[in-house]
């Protein structure tokens, strides 16, 4: 039953091993139950709806991802694109809440276009190996450097950007413990290592303040307030244009970067390709259409779905688990709220060491392949942003085999692409 509704393999994985990696998963992003009703209700929202409706869209969606696509990918409101949200289109745009959804209902729609006319896949297809090699490299200092940002390891500087942060008091501190006491579950090879580093890290954190339990049980505030908002009567604007195609290009290329890279970290690409990549895209799309119905932010595959497949989810009961455990946050938030930062920290930054694995599938010493790929890769992190990185790889691979005599490299595709990609800089469309 489990291989017929999950793709679960007994001869790859257990059971056991499938849902500590579910839980993982859920843990590691859990934080998106506290951030994105903070920033969304910025913008007039109610705080409260938007935290239902995050846990509901996350958790059936999640769900679906198991169930239809039978991979290990967990999915909610997106970082980033719920910033470009609020206080883009909302705060200095000077849209309301309900025009915004209702960019985000037609990026949904067009989505569903795209995936079911094969675009979305081509697109994968188009991109060349080496950056398919590079993107899970790129992501995983990206997450890593989420992860020591978050808990303040890493903070702002004026002068230099970024620097160290006190690592002798505070969330810092928690999230140096965390490190160690993750780390030594990996070394000596404790199953779900990354969970119990993150259950132990939380527990140490209540006797240093910071790790604060409010209650374990609370009734889940009604999503009326934001439920199907969507505003019509400025739809043919240019700047619905603008909006929609900002979200559409973002999403496209985080979604195609974090698939790819939590693909091949997992294993499960064979001969180049990922096994129901359209079915996992479809499930992306229907979650950002039915997302902004229900009042929320454009809807993505999250990149912290690495952290289940490092503790072994190779299927879709990986994905259903951690549904499960955002249906179940609905009427816990308080327990599941109280996870701090620094605790999951500790997993984000250990997934980026194990996703730096494919480095070694880069050509290094063909530097027609390794400039692209170098690109790709640094560009993430410093960019704070996936597709970002992807753009300027494939830019780079495009431009720099073109000049230097090996045109035959780049496909009429890769061109295209590469066209539709300068567009960021010519038009200024972000």
């Amino acid at each position: 039953m489990l291989q017929k509704l999950f793709g679960f393999d007994p001869k790859k994985s257990t059971i056991k091993t499938e849902i500590m990696a579910g839980i993982t998963t859920f843990l590691s992003m859990a934080y998106i139950l506290a951030v994105n009703p903070d920033i969304l209700s910025a913008t007039g929202m109610d705080k409260g709806a938007v935290f239902t409706t995050t846990v509901v869209i996350s958790a059936v969606i999640t769900m679906f991802m198991g169930l239809y696509a039978k991979l290990p990918f967990a999915l909610a409101p997106g970082m980033g694109l719920n910033a470009f949200f609020a206080y883009t289109v909302c705060l200095i745009m000077g849209y309301s809440w309900q025009f915004a959804l209702t960019a985000v209902f037609i990026e949904g729609i067009i989505f569903i276009i795209l995936t079911a006319t094969n675009i979305r896949e081509k697109i994968v297809d188009i991109l060349p190996q080496t950056l398919k090699d590079s993107i899970s490299v790129g992501i995983g200092l990206f997450i890593a450097f989420i992860g020591l940002k978050n808990s303040g390891i890493v903070v702002n500087d004026d002068a230099t950007l970024v620097k160290l942060g006190d690592l002798t008091s505070g969330i810092a501190l928690l999230g140096v413990i965390g490190i160690i006491i993750t780390s030594l579950f990996l070394i000596k090879k404790v199953k779900g290592g990354l969970l119990w580093g993150i259950i132990i890290t939380t527990l140490i954190g209540i006797p240093m303040g910071i790790t604060q339990f409010n209650g374990f049980v609370s009734t889940p505030p009604s999503i009326e307030p934001i439920f199907f908002k969507l505003e019509w009567d400025k739809i043919l604007t240019g700047d619905m244009f603008f909006i929609v195609f900002t979200l559409l290009f973002v999403d496209l290329f985080d979604t195609i970067g974090t698939i790819i890279g939590v693909s091949s970290r997992a294993g499960i690409i064979k001969n180049g390709k990922i096994p129901n990549l359209k079915q996992a895209f479809f499930v992306d799309a229907i979650g950002t259409t039915c997302g902004a119905i229900m009042g929320s932010s454009t809807v993505t595959t999250f990149v912290e779905s690495a952290a289940g497949v490092e503790e072994g989810g190779r299927s879709g009961l990986t994905a259903f688990v951690s549904g499960i455990c955002f249906a179940l946050a609905i009427f816990f938030a308080p327990f599941f709220l109280v996870i701090p930062a620094s605790a999951t920290a500790p997993a984000l930054v250990l997934v980026g060491l194990m996703m730096m694995g494919s480095v070694v599938k880069i050509k290094f010493n063909d530097y027609s392949e390794a400039i692209p790929a170098f690109l790709c890769i640094i560009c993430m992190p410093l960019c704070y942003s996936i597709s970002d990185g992807i753009i300027m790889g494939h830019l780079a691979y495009v431009f720099l085999n073109i000049l230097s005599g090996k045109w035959k490299k780049v496909s009429i595709g890769m061109c295209i692409l590469a066209i539709f990609f300068l567009l960021k800089f010519t038009i200024h469309l972000f």
